[in-house]
């Protein structure tokens, strides 16, 4: 019977230590799995840190490129924190070596403590030792390929924005056949000021760079876009802006039916007011002094024009044609690409 009891009390003892054996096993795997969850989670955040300030950085890049190069990790530091959980997120490096892109690479940093690790982790109690995360994004900056937009285009003759200028100056841009001719930057002899493209009664053209687009010769604008231009105007009385992206042609032929342009790129031009005519509401807007800047750009009597300024502009939408294959003519779209 002894010898039983002894050989119970022994199994007995083997018993505990398998339990405390395990129990250390458990306690690890449980500390693993929630902290595997806060690496993810702290990724997460991360990763949304260094997108927000890509983004960023790639959108004032386009607006002032003179300024690039110095103010970029600036720019990106500025949106990196409030897209994080705690407002603080390292940024560790921004890249301009590709261009036309920015590369931002974020990684941890505690918002109370200041720490450049993850804290609060439960492997610590196993001497784990602490972790960093890191996360990158690339914004890339691309000229237009394409645009559903508003049915206008403008003469390559027109158009004055160029290098790192924020803005071109306020000009009346008249209806072609009062303009004259030119020879536009690719050599052709085009008629200058503006023109309609068909829009097949719903006051949007679609177009692609590099293409042929149709045009509508009379001089009235489509009635189907009274409603748009009575939003403009409701726009600028309200104290807004009326930033209309619209074609740039360098080259046109035709005539009736059979009119065309060759659609160069893509420009996003500033309304100030206009003077058109076909019978819509309003076909005058602010096409006078004190609106237009200098006498010289108003617009009146039989006058029909359009009167604003060529500006850089950042679309982060989607946008039509293939990105990238255009001439960039101050208006880009901002993207994502890794």
């Amino acid at each position: 019977m002894r010898r039983l009891i002894d050989k119970r009390e022994k199994e007995r003892g083997a018993a505990g230590v398998l339990v405390a054996v395990m129990m250390l096993v458990l306690i690890g795997a449980g500390a693993m799995a929630v902290d595997v969850g806060q690496i993810y989670a702290e990724r997460a955040q991360l990763q949304n840190a260094a997108d927000a300030g890509a983004m960023a950085a790639a959108q004032q890049c386009h607006r002032a490129p003179g300024d690039c190069t110095a103010q970029a990790l600036t720019w990106a530091q500025d949106m990196t924190a409030g897209n994080s959980n705690d407002g603080a997120t390292t940024v560790d490096s921004v890249d301009l070596a590709v261009p036309g892109q920015v590369t931002v690479a974020t990684s941890t940093r505690n918002g109370t403590s200041g720490a450049g690790f993850l804290t609060q982790l439960f492997a610590s109690a196993l001497n784990a030792p602490p972790v960093t995360v890191g996360a990158r994004a690339t914004a890339v900056i691309e000229p237009l390929g394409g645009a559903t937009a508003f049915p206008l285009a403008i003469s390559d003759c027109q158009y004055d924005l160029s290098g790192a200028e924020e803005s071109g100056d306020i000009q009346l841009i008249k209806y072609k056949p009062g303009t004259g001719t030119c020879t536009s930057t690719s050599g052709h002899v085009i008629p200058g000021g503006f023109g309609w493209l068909d829009d097949g009664g719903a006051c949007t053209a679609t177009t692609d760079s590099g293409d042929i687009a149709s045009t509508d010769t009379g001089a009235s604008f489509p009635g189907s876009c009274t409603a748009i231009v009575t939003a403009w105007r409701d726009t600028i009385l309200a104290g807004g802006t009326v930033e209309a992206t619209v074609p740039v042609y360098d080259d046109a032929g035709g005539t009736g039916h059979g009119g065309w342009f060759h659609i160069r790129g893509y420009a996003t031009f500033k309304i100030i007011g206009w003077a058109f005519s076909g019978g819509g509401t309003p076909e005058v807007f602010r096409a006078t002094m004190p609106w237009v800047g200098t006498p010289a750009n108003a617009c009146t009597g039989s006058c029909r024009g359009i009167i604003g300024q060529f500006i850089r502009f950042e679309s982060i939408g989607e946008v039509g044609g293939t990105p990238g294959t255009g001439p960039d003519l101050g208006t880009v779209n901002i993207r994502l690409i890794k």
